[in-house]
């Protein structure tokens, strides 16, 4: 069922069996998966010279959407299921909706800028206090987490958590090269390390208990502060000022002033297109060889949740080498004074060379 004709009844929909609860934690990998690339490519539009503030909240909302993929995962282990990471419909083109969520959340392939910062904003929007649990369509991604939460403690208290987490615990991925983030990567055995995953994605994302500015975490760039949740790191930048302690989601950040250097940004043009450009032509075979890197990367995390776990160590290296393609791609020009850009478009495993 597509996003135009989900009902409000599919919008709470509830997890009632096994397969509903391996079905939605695998919708979880995808929505994941799906903030990485406009993350990424808004990262590689910014010079770290000229706007360290904007890198380092991209950088460690990105570091800390890594973790969440794996802590899903995990999760989708925990309970018997296999992850898929490697897959087309993980990858759909953009502009796209965002994974079976409400169609206002749309991803694009954009430069840093006002555009696609109030983008991150819809995607981080955190729920309301007693905002209703939804299994599809969700309005926020904190009420589809607390559908899979609910799911988790019916299903512990009608079947037994030793029915629920069945799964193998060697393919759980307990450690990972993250740095730049307070956030934990922990394995999932049971119903309380299960919640716990949940609450540290939910966290991360909206603010602690949904009423806080902060997460939780140290502020890894700055370790004499808490830091502050995905949402509330980018108000910072729409505002231009940063949070300091005694602020809450009314008063907006009070702290120091925040200034983006727009002549820093690198003049993408927004939702690149392979067939805006003829075969051989130079933009599209370096599009091309990102695309092929690329699903090389995701070769590498399903290998990593499914039974390989020292493999997350490879990817999250793999993924930072794509810098450098991405970037030659953003020195390319592309006409009207913008420059060309990785498409994201999967690539099958008998294309990749």
């Amino acid at each position: 069922m597509n996003d135009q004709n989900r009902t409000g009844q599919d919008r709470f929909r509830s997890i009632t069996t096994m397969e509903d609860l391996r079905e939605h934690l695998q919708w979880a990998i995808e929505l994941e998966h799906a903030t990485l690339p406009p993350y990424l490519t808004a990262l590689y539009s910014l010079d770290p010279e000229r706007n360290a503030h904007a890198v380092e909240v991209v950088s460690s909302v990105f570091v800390e959407e890594m973790i969440h993929l794996a802590l899903v995962a995990n999760l989708l282990n925990a309970v018997g299921g296999q992850p898929r990471v490697d897959t087309p419909q993980i990858l759909s083109p953009h502009p796209r909706p965002m994974p079976h969520a409400d169609p206002s959340m749309q991803l694009s392939l954009l430069p840093f800028g006002q555009e696609a910062v109030t983008m991150f904003l819809r995607l981080e929007r955190p729920a309301h206090p007693g905002d209703p649990a939804e299994g599809d369509a969700y309005m926020t991604i904190g009420q589809f987490y607390d559908a899979i939460e609910k799911g988790l403690r019916h299903l512990c208290a009608e079947l037994g958590e030793e029915q629920v987490f069945t799964g193998d615990p060697a393919r759980q991925v307990a450690a990972g090269p993250f740095g730049h983030t307070g956030g934990r990567l922990s394995p999932v055995t049971d119903l309380a390390s299960a919640l716990s995953a949940v609450e540290e994605i939910v966290e991360q994302g909206e603010g602690a208990a949904r009423v806080d500015v902060w997460d939780g975490d140290i502020d890894m760039f700055h370790p004499q502060t808490k830091a502050v949740s995905h949402y509330y790191r980018f108000q910072e930048l729409a505002q231009g000022r940063r949070y300091q302690p005694g602020d809450t989601p009314e008063t907006g950040p009070t702290g120091e002033t925040l200034a983006v250097d727009r002549a820093g940004v690198r003049p993408m043009r927004p939702d690149p297109r392979l067939e805006d450009h003829p075969q051989g032509s130079a933009i599209r075979t370096a599009q091309e060889a990102f695309n092929i890197a690329y699903g090389k990367l995701l070769q590498l995390l399903e290998q990593a949740f499914n039974g390989n776990p020292a493999m997350l160590g490879v990817s999250v290296g793999a993924m930072y080498a794509l810098k450098g393609q991405a970037q030659t791609l953003m020195s390319m020009p592309d006409g009207e004074g913008l420059t060309a850009g990785p498409t994201f478009d999967y690539v099958a495993p008998e294309d990749r060379g």
